[in-house]
């Protein structure tokens, strides 16, 4: 086999070399523990897992153990051999291995050849492909043992996961246990506690609680992304939370999303808690005629949704069961649609630079298995956003059957700081819910048409690119962004009537800023400010209270020397209106 494909930037290539380490690390753990038995052990985005069931708990002092018999196998260089099995053979090999979690895997299989992998006496069920041995398995590191439920559902039975990575070369190795390192410093939910952004409460699991701080940095970011709608041509408008259970049958989300949805009752009539907005949309659109001289139609909604999300799911801000998408819907005729969706491909790009993010990855998403509308309209909607990529010569990825249930769509996935990808903004092409609710507008030539329906967000949830965004800048927010921009510190008791002074002037400029005049040592308050990742500090002395100015001290700078109050405050100002990082 040829190594060239194994490398970090050919996701198909390193999938296939996580997959086979799982089958390695398995193969290890049903050695050193024979009453295994093994469920799954998919290559995931950065690395692999598998899940075991045994009596015992394993424990972080399991792990090197389980790597020494890794690297005893794979010292061996066992190839990887696959052989087929009918489904009735496949069933009686796994059973009579007591390995009941492939048994009711392969009881589902539609199909009846069942392909088995095979190294030395080790067996496991996988399409594959994998290695040709298990000596191209280099360089690895487990990294952790979590639990899981099998298939993920908390009334099955309760698993051990074990994570773990691999890379062809120590190199590769190393740099990613250093990027997971830097990500474990960067933790958002660490920083959010130290900075006073947020917290998470028992009465209420997976809600996040917003704090001052946080509340600052929240309302920036939508502050921001309404200039944006401003900008661009939008209008904003606000929907209800709970909509009656009848408007959910016509938009498909019963059919389709109802296992995420939470549900009560108004006067004895069925409602849902809404976990989209796009029906509210679509209730706003119909309630008055248009014409093509009004299309497109751009109507913005910073709307809150709530999703139904298991206990063992939830993390920090990234996994939550009430958020704020930042939607949008743009009704227009057919002939607009690539036009629209380039303006939309545009104002993503814009409002990425503004918070830092200057690399992304595309995928375009095609119809998946459950779906609504016709196959015409399907192929219609890929093409046009498949021509508005090209058209703007942005390479991006067919990610097939990934679609939403209503249509295709454009996925981004924003590179942060210490390379990691997260997936945020979305384009989604829709001619289904249009048809569903009847929408229409008057065409040039007098009669009624169908308009079509893109639904855009940026963020995706604001909770989620908040999370990121604190991780992108570990904490360390630019200027335009920091909940507290500038701490004013008087040098002791007789300068506080200055500082005091400066502070009043920094405020009414505009300015958020903190007054620290408490009677500590001026090391320990400068690095109480540092360690809250404040831009700036102005330090009030002797000189400072005679002249009329600010002793300055930048953050990752230090000591920049003095300067007048006002030039001080012209020089914030203008750093904020750039919206640059550090």
């Amino acid at each position: 086999m040829n190594l060239r494909i194994i490398t970090t930037d050919e996701p198909v290539g390193m999938g296939v070399f996580w997959h086979s380490t799982s089958h390695v690390m398995a193969q290890a753990v049903k050695s050193l523990f024979p009453e295994t038995k093994l469920a799954i052990g998919p290559a995931i985005e950065g690395g692999f897992y598998y899940d075991f069931a045994l009596d015992r708990p394993l424990t972080t002092d399991d792990l090197p153990r389980i790597e020494e018999k890794m690297r005893e196998i794979i010292k061996k260089a066992q190839p990887f051999v696959r052989n087929t099995l009918s489904k009735a053979d496949a069933i009686a090999f796994f059973e009579e291995r007591g390995e009941h979690f492939k048994v009711e895997i392969i009881q589902e299989f539609p199909d009846d050849i069942i392909s088995v992998y095979f190294n030395d006496g080790f067996a496991d069920l996988c399409r594959g492909p994998h290695l040709p041995s298990t000596d191209y398995v280099k360089h690895f590191k487990l990294l952790n043992i979590a639990g899981a439920y099998w298939r993920g559902d908390e009334r099955n039975a309760v698993l051990q996961r074990i994570y773990g990575i691999s890379f062809p070369t120590k190199s590769l190795l190393d740099a990613h246990l250093r990027q997971l390192e830097e990500a474990k410093k960067r933790d958002h939910r660490r920083l959010g506690k130290e900075l006073d952004l947020f917290s998470f409460q028992v009465e209420g699991p997976g809600f996040v609680f917003w704090h001052p701080n946080g509340m600052i940095l929240y309302n920036t970011i939508q502050n921001y992304m309404r200039e944006m709608f401003f900008k661009h041509g939008y209008q904003e408008i606000r929907t209800p939370i709970i909509l009656n259970e009848t408007l959910w049958h016509r938009s498909g989300h019963w059919d389709n999303y109802k296992e995420n949805m939470y549900f009560t009752s108004v006067d004895d009539q069925a409602y849902a808690v809404k976990p989209m907005n796009c029906p509210g949309g679509l209730l706003v659109y119909k309630n008055s005629p248009h014409s093509y001289r009004d299309m497109p139609i751009k109507m913005a909604e910073m709307g809150l949704v709530h999703r139904h999300e298991k206990s063992g799911v939830l993390h920090g801000l990234f996994r939550v069961r009430q958020f704020t998408q930042d939607d949008a819907h743009v009704f227009c005729m057919p002939d607009q649609l690539e036009t629209e969706v380039i303006r939309i491909i545009d104002m993503i790009t814009e409002v990425y630079e503004a918070f830092g993010f200057f690399q992304y990855q595309i995928e375009l998403s095609t119809r998946p298995a459950r779906s609504i509308g016709d196959a015409s309209m399907w192929e219609q909607a890929e093409k046009v956003l498949q021509s508005a990529l090209n058209r703007k010569g942005i390479p991006f990825e067919i990610n097939r059957g990934e679609g939403a249930f209503y249509g295709p769509k454009i996925d981004y996935h924003i590179r942060d700081s210490i390379g990691r990808l997260w997936q945020c903004g979305t384009i989604q092409v829709d001619f289904s819910m249009p048809e569903r609710f009847e929408l229409e507008y008057v065409g040039a030539d007098g009669e009624r048409h169908r308009p079509v329906m893109i639904h855009r967000a940026i963020f995706g949830s604001l909770e989620r690119f908040i999370g990121i965004l604190i991780e992108h800048y570990g904490g360390a927010f630019p200027i335009w962004l920091a909940p507290v921009q500038c701490v004013v510190i008087p040098i002791s008791e007789k300068h506080r009537d200055a500082a005091s002074d400066t502070m009043t002037r920094l405020t009414e400029s505009g300015l958020r800023c903190r007054f620290d005049a408490r009677n500590e040592k001026m090391g320990y308050k400068i690095r109480e400010a540092e360690m809250q990742k404040i831009p700036y500090m102005c330090i009030i002395g002797d000189r400072e209270s005679q002249d009329h100015t600010v002793s300055v001290r930048k953050r990752k700078t230090g000591d920049v020397g003095s300067r007048p109050v006002e030039e001080f405050i012209a020089t914030l100002k203008e750093e904020m209106a750039r919206r640059t990082s550090d």
